[in-house]
């Protein structure tokens, strides 16, 4: 790790951390209050990867569906409108909406193949964007002045790392870079996950086996075929299975590569010292 104690961490004149958990623990908004400091640049892999590497996919769907109303596609073909995404750090339902969910065309699924192509593309993204994360720090204080940095990872972090591999190259840059930070779910906070998704089904990025097992067990357990499948029951069903498959992976990424703070630790930062006492305490607590 770059800082070896609680100490080397609070005299560090330049402080780089990297935060992964499951969405919903807090990532973006410890991230947001360091940048309203302004001593903090805040690099957000899902942003990066919605404007640099899936911006084309995006926009190019939107102008398919488009196209298909005659009104739409004369102007377009004509060069008269214009079709973009509004992808902001508080606004990524663009690339959500992009990789869809799987099911049955007239309830607004993908047919599994097509879905299998999107993940496979933001499976590539998101190692590109993690990537990019040393550029970033050096973009961050040779062109801004930020002498912090934080990066903001995506919850699927850890589906594309073997973290128990000590020569892992993603996340041996990481490491090389940043204090590698997992903020730490209770029971009752996966719970509370599980009970938000399940009023709100939102599209994730799986490892390709996981979802191949859990489409495959969907199917079977219910009897059913691929366009049978309501898109938003099936990623219901998916969504416990996927936070309890991504546990241990946040684990061994935090034993391996870095500290842990609890999510109600996290919680209760509210500035700058707070969030530097916190990953002190994580330090001394790994030391």
């Amino acid at each position: 790790m770059i800082y070896s104690s609680a100490s080397d961490w609070a005299q560090a004149p330049q402080k780089r951390v990297l935060i992964f958990a499951m969405s919903g623990l807090g990532k973006t908004y410890v991230s947001n209050m360091l940048r309203e400091t302004h001593d903090w640049f805040h690099y957000s892999i899902d942003y990066r990867i919605g404007t640099r590497y899936m911006g084309e996919f995006i926009a190019d769907n939107a102008k398919a569906e488009a196209m298909k109303v005659p009104f739409l596609r004369e102007l377009l073909m004509s060069d008269s409108i214009h079709i973009a995404s509004n992808i902001t750090f508080d606004n990524l339902t663009p690339v959500s909406t992009y990789l869809g969910k799987p099911g049955d065309q007239a309830l607004g699924g993908l047919p599994m193949a097509e879905y299998q192509r999107r993940q496979e593309q933001f499976r590539r993204a998101e190692l590109d964007a993690l990537r990019d994360t040393p550029y970033f720090i050096e973009r961050a204080q040779t062109l801004y002045g930020y002498p912090n940095f934080v990066c903001d990872t995506g919850g699927s972090i850890c589906e594309w790392v073997d973290p128990d591999d000590a020569n892992d190259p993603v996340l041996t840059l990481l490491a090389q870079s940043c204090l590698m930070v997992w903020i730490k779910g209770t029971e009752d906070h996966t719970a509370e996950l599980v009970r938000r998704f399940d009023k709100a089904p939102k599209p994730m990025a799986y490892q390709p086996e996981f979802l191949v097992q859990a489409w495959h067990d969907f199917l079977n357990e219910n009897n059913m075929s691929e366009g049978d499948v309501d898109p938003d029951e099936f990623i219901r069903w998916t969504y416990a299975r996927a936070l309890a498959h991504r546990q241990p992976r946040y684990a061994a990424m935090a034993d391996n590569w870095g500290v842990t703070v609890d999510a109600s630790d996290m919680a209760s930062v509210r500035d700058q010292a707070d969030f530097t006492a916190v990953i002190g305490q994580a330090l001394e607590k790994r030391g």
